[in-house]
């Protein structure tokens, strides 16, 4: 295997920052920091024995989306209230091609408003929806990656998301009055029956 490629220092500079991102949407941000040294422990010491089969990323990912489930099944997870780090939100803003149509500062928070509507609902959902709504649609992986990540056949990763994103539209339906303003742009507003999640 080439060196460079797979030394564990280079890797762990490369996959860090977007690990603890993946793990902060699973188990919540104050879980995540513990879950992602708790990773690289595990690829640190599983690396001998990686032989480039599938993508390094996928690899990483797979063993990270393996501890994330093995720590919320265990009997100590308490589910925390689960958010996006304004920081994150801002260097998703950033990395988003310059041809993006450039909103006004009323426009950009509604945007976030619903970003982080959404994001709430989906770090809600059952540990298998959710799983794989946040590797597909945050983590913008491809359905082969995610079959190979979580072990199961590309039907399957299929038919998942679909229920995942069936579940995901009834819970914003049910708990989002959905309305566009006076530019046209879709916005929501949570009503009586949406938790606290500010």
């Amino acid at each position: 295997m080439p060196g460079k490629e797979y030394s564990f220092d280079n890797i762990f500079l490369k996959y860090k920052p977007q690990i603890h991102r993946y793990l902060s949407r699973l188990v919540g941000f104050d879980e995540a920091e513990d879950l992602t040294q708790e990773v690289f422990v595990k690829v640190n010491k599983a690396l001998p024995n990686f032989h480039g089969r599938s993508k390094l990323s996928t690899w990483i990912y797979r063993i990270a989306t393996n501890t994330a489930i093995d720590k919320v099944r265990s009997p100590s997870f308490k589910r925390t209230k689960v958010f996006i780090p304004e920081q994150e939100l801002i260097a998703e803003d950033e990395n988003v091609g310059n041809d993006k149509k450039v909103l006004s500062m009323d426009q950009q928070i509604i945007e976030k408003e619903m970003n982080e509507c959404i994001r709430y609902f989906i770090c809600h959902l059952p540990e298998n929806y959710r799983t794989v709504l946040v590797l597909s649609e945050l983590e913008c992986l491809k359905n082969k990656e995610l079959a190979e990540i979580l072990d199961i056949t590309l039907d399957t990763v299929k038919i998942r998301l679909h229920r995942a994103r069936a579940r995901l539209k009834k819970e914003l339906e049910c708990h989002c009055d959905f309305y566009h303003t006076d530019d046209n742009q879709l916005a929501c507003e949570p009503n009586k029956s949406t938790p606290e999640f500010k």
